[in-house]
């Protein structure tokens, strides 16, 4: 088998698996998920709102997904990892998630997607930006964005503090895809630069000049009609 059908296959491979855990993992809230191959197989790790009820009771739940894993995806000794998301409000697939439940249960869709940055906002996060794509009000299909702060599109600056999630809200006119994007609080810009010691540094005092009087108007002198 060639190399590029190996990469291919392992692509497809990752993304039914997510497919999987992201429907398996829905009353737990979905988070984000990261596989990673190490000497001892495949350790999966699952970001989840609420962890124990994907674990179950004793480990029961986590141990039977960990056997549908190999028996389905045919993976090299499945290890299971939950993580707990801290900030629920941060993490762009959970939010995505929220947001796609809001609109099936029937809010207003420029309703719910303020209310969701405002939500991101007030978190902490520098930048917030929804897009909800579909059937919103009519037959035709639309795009409508909803931003606050800063985002950026490009750059190095996507790839280390922009989290993205994606969901989809099942209504009856049709599905409505819900991307969200975040950055995150530590984000650090490359045009913001700041130079050392220049805020430290005190600054010159001014010198106080007594307030000058405001001069009186002259008047002129009467003239002299010149003799004959």
């Amino acid at each position: 088998m060639s190399s590029e059908r190996k990469v291919i296959q392992e692509s497809m491979r990752r993304v039914l698996l997510k497919d999987f855990l992201v429907q398996e993992s829905a009353r737990a809230g979905f988070g984000g998920l990261d596989i990673t191959r190490t000497p001892m197989g495949t350790r999966v790790t699952l970001i989840c709102e609420r962890p124990g009820i994907l674990i179950g009771h004793r480990g029961e739940l986590i141990k039977r997904l960990t056997q549908d894993i190999h028996d389905r995806f045919q993976l090299d000794n499945p290890q299971i990892e939950v993580q707990e998301e801290r900030q629920p409000n941060l993490n762009a697939q959970l939010m995505s998630e929220k947001l796609a439940s809001t609109l099936e249960r029937g809010w207003h869709f420029r309703r719910a997607g303020h209310s969701t940055v405002r939500r991101i906002m007030e978190s902490g996060a520098r930048g917030c930006q929804v897009i909800l794509s579909g059937k919103l009000t009519g037959e035709r299909h639309r795009t409508e964005r909803f931003k606050a702060g800063t985002i950026k599109y490009c750059g190095e600056a996507v790839h280390l503090w922009i989290d993205k999630g994606f969901y989809q809200a099942r209504l009856k006119p049709g599905v409505i895809g819900v991307n969200v994007w975040i950055m995150r609080p530590t984000a650090k810009l490359p045009d913001e630069i700041v130079v050392k010691g220049v805020e430290d540094r005190p600054r010159p005092a001014r010198a106080e000049h007594p307030p000058v009087e405001a001069a009186a108007p002259a008047v002129a002198a009467p003239s002299v009609p010149e003799s004959p």
